[in-house]
Order: structure tokens, then sequence, then C-alpha cells
């Protein structure tokens, strides 16, 4: 491909020329938001299959909670929460395609860490789903703590927290463990549906989804008690760029507070008449908020409208009637005894 630079957006923003002569605009580092609103479309990483988090459908549609935080940003750039490009990324690409610009930003099962946050050059906004390191297992095998698990064939994902915390949770136990690290998803499952690993690891909110998986024999599985790790899953963006950082970090705070105010996606027209003044402030009706970011004053109604506040993206894809229901836990308001708590937007 050859680039050339999108006059008045800064050095970042270049489009970029496919074969079939189709200008592309891109943001290495900086000026994102820019290249975002030039290209007519957000480029977003996510997981290529993943039970409530991403995963396309067999018409390409993608839905997933980690989807709808895409298009959150879509709603939030453009008032059109359509606008955005969906790029399924495995373990190993994630942090390369973020890195170079391939995507805009990730919302791809990504744990905050130290590590990932100075090394890899990353920026990571408020976590919108907390969880940590859990074991499936089969009911059958008689395995009801980490320490029946000593000695066990164990399958996980290459590239993850997971393979760390696994690593440290073993040995400050003294057991051993045989790792099958296997990166496609459906192999990963496979193969410990087939009874190629005695367990399967990943972040407890995914096991759920991956029980789900054997369609013939679901109850046979269970999830061992206790969470063997923090993972607080936040999208992520280059550093360098404080404006996108900024949009991307209020976008999130902006479905807390959603939520907590009770501005919902049901009712969200007759709270643009509330006398409240932090609600007319959410929705645009007094302030700047949005020219602040960047982007129109009404961007949270948008987002509310079209997506929802944190407990209809929730409800969405974890509620009840989900295939893959989940207890909010920590991933309730503050107000509630969760995790959740969105800055103040004044």
């Amino acid at each position: 491909m050859n680039a050339i630079k999108l006059a008045g957006l800064g050095a970042a923003a270049t489009l970029m020329l496919g074969v079939a002569g189709a200008p592309e605009a891109r943001a290495d580092s900086g000026d994102t938001l820019a290249a975002v609103k030039a290209r007519g479309e957000l480029l977003c990483g996510v997981h290529p299959a993943r039970h409530g988090f991403a995963a396309p459908d067999s018409q390409g549609n993608w839905s997933g909670f980690e989807v709808d935080y895409c298009r959150a940003i879509a709603a939030a750039v453009f008032g059109d929460a359509s606008k955005v490009r969906f790029v399924a990324l495995s373990s190993q690409q994630r942090f390369p395609a973020i890195q170079s610009g391939e995507v805009d930003v990730l919302a791809r099962n990504v744990t905050a860490t130290l590590g990932r946050d100075t090394a890899l050059g990353l920026n990571f906004a408020p976590p919108i789903f907390y969880t940590g390191t859990g074991f499936l297992v089969r009911k059958a095998d008689g395995i009801e703590k980490i320490e029946d698990l000593d000695g066990a064939a164990i399958c996980m994902a290459p590239g993850s927290t997971t393979e760390r915390n696994v690593a440290q949770v073993f040995a400050a136990r003294g057991l051993t463990y045989t790792p099958v690290v296997i990166e496609n998803n459906k192999q990963l499952v496979d193969a410990y549906v087939t009874g190629r690993c005695d367990a399967l690891t990943k972040d407890k909110a995914a096991l759920p989804g991956v029980a789900a998986f054997d369609t013939e024999t679901p109850d046979d599985h269970m999830i061992l008690s206790g969470i063997y790790s923090k993972e607080p899953l936040a999208m992520a963006v280059r550093q360098g760029d404080d404006q996108w950082y900024d949009l991307v970090k209020w976008v999130t705070y902006a479905t807390f507070n959603a939520e907590e105010l009770g501005v919902s996606q049901a009712n969200v027209e007759e709270m643009m008449s509330s006398e409240d003044p932090d609600i007319q402030t959410l929705l645009g009706v007094i302030g700047d908020n949005g020219s602040k970011l960047g982007v129109d004053n009404d961007w949270v109604h948008a987002i509310v409208e079209q997506v929802g506040n944190y407990e209809d993206i929730y409800t969405r894809h974890f509620g009840p009637e989900s295939p893959v229901a989940l207890e909010r836990g920590q991933n309730t308001l503050w107000t509630d005894g969760g995790l959740l708590y969105g800055f103040p937007m004044h």
C-alpha cells in the first residue's frame, strides 16, 4: 500500500490506498479521532469468538458485551453506533494490532496490568468487566479443589495473563501440571471437551460459555470455587494521543453514570426533560462536554439511545435470559457494593 498525508489532520493521520484505490484513514499515533472521522468508521479489535463478549453469527453480524462498547464509541464519535468495523484478533495478534494502528481501540478481553501499560505503549480505559482466573472440570472426575489438579493436563491460551497466573498458583501450592497451549479458541475448547485436558482455564467469566459449547452434556461440567487472580478487563488505546484516550475513557464512565442516574435505553427520551442538572449535563441538554472531547454535545444521548447504559449492556449479554447468565457480582455500581464508579461529568 501507498500512504499519503491527510491535509490538516496531523502527521499521524494518513490515507492508505488499497488495491482498489479506496482511501482509508489510519492513525498510528496521535490524531486518532480525526483519522476515525475521516475514515467514516471505527476499527475495533475484538475476540474472534467468545460467548457473551464477542462473536459473529452466520451472516457476519457481531454481538457481545465488548462489541457493544465498540458501538458505544462509534455512537459518541458519529452519532451512529453502526459505524464500526470489527477486526477479529487472536491473543497473539491483539497487541501488535493496536500498536501498529491496525485498530483504533482494543476491546478484546484485555487485562490491564502494569507491564502492559508501560512496556507495550498502551493506555487503559477504566475496567468494564472484573473477573479472575478460574478452572472448568468434568464432574465425573471428582475434582473439587485446585489441589485435586496436581499432575493434571490443563488447556489454556497462549499470550494471556492466565498462563502466568496458573504457573504462580500451582508453584505457590507445590503442585505440578502439564500445560496444553492452543491458540485457536474453538480448538482449545474442543481439546477440553474431548478429554485431551483434565481442566480448562480462562478468566472465570468465560467458563460458562465453554461448558455451553458441549451441547450434548453441558451439565457434566463444573467451575471450581474460588478466583485465583485479579483480571480487570479494559479497553486499550495507544499512548501518545490524550484526546482519543479521554474519549474512550469517558465513554466508559458515561455508561456507569447513566446507570447510576437511572438513565436507560428504555427512558432516555423521557429523561431529556429531566430537571436534574446531573442528568441534563450527562445528556448534553446543558454544558459542552462533547465539544471538550471533540464530538457532539449529545454524545451520551446517542450512546444510551443506541447501545444502552452499563446495566442494559450487561443484561443483554449476561442477564438471566441470556445464553451465558452471570451474576453481576463485582460488576455492579459502587452504590450497590460493586467496583463500577463513574467519575463526575462536570
